[in-house]
């Protein structure tokens, strides 16, 4: 009789612990359903995304419009009633365009006007512009093989295509970008006269995209200006050069660098009900180039993740763990707002456990890739099931974001969220990063998309089961 008692004692309890597993599932299930309810039909990040793209406009560090930024940020967070909100200092560059850039190419007394942008932190032209016969090459490292000889004098026009077999879009773009980083610091120390880059591109079209070049330790009268030219015409050029290896190219740039300014990382804080002193972070960079507006990038980032706080406390949601919007400035050209913050949080000993960055468009979120360990990775697949509902289904290890790397540590969870990325370098730095480029149900699924995330490491945490011992206690 006491065997058959207890058979049914743990009969019952088995089933009370299903039961319950059941309802913990349903409730989890039933707060992602308000969270993505909420974003698709009462969204605030579209509203936000036309305020910071159609009245303030591009970006970029040290600028007035980056400052007008950070007020209007700021204002919109106190608005949500958060717990703090707050400005952090950074000092950040100043780099500015100047005059519209102007470019062509001559060959047999013929003139192609070509469509040209400088790239960020490039020295300007002489005056009256930079003028000389063009040598083509498919990367920086053809640059040793060609030597002094050949480079000395001319304009290193450097013609590296995208991989368009390559599916992943952002490994595309990183195979082509350190073209863009460091050629006009290579082709300096060979004589050159100036470089011009293939636009990281996926489509061929006529607009230049912008980015971040440097120089390295070269001296600064070494230092040469470096531009991009539109896909269109990069293949123009080059099959000019073929007919015309004495084909002269021009170009003009007034660009100007002066020296650092203050500037300010945005912060929101909803305060933890029962861990207040473990953070968890979400956020994107509030800077952008100059050419568009920065819709896609990052403006759609900074609003998602305003929006994360406003759908946490819009749905009944009180956090255990104390929550943050950072809104960085200067990932563009320097990551000085991503590092102050983790200086900072250094400084003062704070316990970051998870941090998760929306940096790669305002397009169809797909899932998230994620930086940390086996056992973690494996908590998080478990939740799958509860966003496939929203057709979200890539969670990947792998990379998270670059202003939230400098937090990286063995406890902390880094995130990246990841739309579909198959049209991002359309846009991605150039002028057509405009505000009616981004939809916005695929903004505010984003949004979604990134508080359940964080409302489900919130309620389960990143503590795992490390060894068989705990698994059998």
């Amino acid at each position: 009789m006491n065997k058959l008692m207890k058979s049914v004692s743990t009969i019952v309890l088995l089933l009370s612990l299903m039961l319950s597993g059941n309802m913990k599932a349903q409730s989890d299930e039933a707060i992602l359903k308000t969270l993505y309810e909420t974003s698709l039909t009462k969204g605030k990040s579209y509203e936000w995304l036309d305020y910071l793209s159609n009245t303030i406009g591009g970006r970029l560090s040290g600028s007035t419009n980056a400052e007008l930024a950070v007020q209007y940020t700021k204002k919109e967070l106190e608005k949500l009633g958060l717990d703090k909100v707050w400005l952090q200092p950074v000092m950040v560059p100043k780099w500015v365009r100047g005059e519209k850039e102007m470019g062509y190419f001559e060959t047999k007394g013929q003139l192609q006007k070509v469509n040209i942008c400088a790239l960020g932190g490039s020295v300007a032209t002489p005056n009256g512009g930079t003028k000389a016969q063009v040598l083509e090459v498919g990367t920086y490292k053809d640059l040793e093989t060609l030597g002094e000889e050949k480079i000395k004098g001319k304009i290193v026009f450097i013609n590296r295509s995208w991989e368009q077999e390559l599916v992943n879009t952002f490994q595309a773009y990183g195979g082509c970008a350190t073209e863009r980083y460091r050629g006009a610091a290579e082709a300096a120390k060979y004589g050159a006269v100036g470089t011009i880059i293939r636009s990281l591109s996926s489509r061929q079209d006529d607009y230049p995209h912008t980015g971040s070049m440097a120089y390295g330790d070269l001296p600064v009268e070494q230092r040469i200006p470096s531009a991009a030219i539109s896909t269109n015409d990069a293949v123009k050029l080059s099959e000019a050069l073929k007919k015309d290896k004495d084909l002269v190219f021009f170009f003009e740039m007034s660009c100007q660098k002066f020296d650092d300014v203050l500037s300010h990382n945005v912060i929101g804080e909803i305060t933890g009900s029962e861990f207040p002193n473990e953070y968890m972070l979400v956020g994107g960079h509030l800077d952008s180039w100059d050419l568009g507006d920065g819709a896609h990038d990052d403006g759609a980032g900074v609003v998602q993740s305003m929006e994360v706080l406003r759908l946490l406390s819009e749905s009944g949601v009180r956090p255990k763990r104390s929550i943050r919007v950072v809104l960085f400035m200067n990932e563009e050209n320097g990551l000085r707002g991503g590092r102050k913050y983790a200086e900072v949080a250094k400084e003062k000993g704070e316990k970051h456990i998870f941090a998760l960055e929306s940096d790669a468009g305002g397009f169809t979120p797909r899932g998230f890739s994620f930086d940390c360990s086996d056992l973690m990775f494996a908590k998080i697949e478990s939740w799958k099931p509860l966003f496939k509902p929203y057709l979200i289904h890539y969670f990947e290890k792998g990379g998270s974001g670059a202003d939230i790397g400098p937090l990286k540590s063995d406890d902390i969870v880094l995130a990246g969220l990841r739309p579909d990325s198959q049209r991002y370098f359309d846009h991605h730095h150039a002028a057509n990063d405009t505000f009616e480029h981004v939809n916005k149900r695929e903004l505010a699924l984003g949004a979604a998309t990134m508080t359940s995330l964080v409302f489900l490491i919130d309620k389960y945490g990143t503590e795992t089961i490390t060894d068989e011992k705990e698994i059998k206690d």
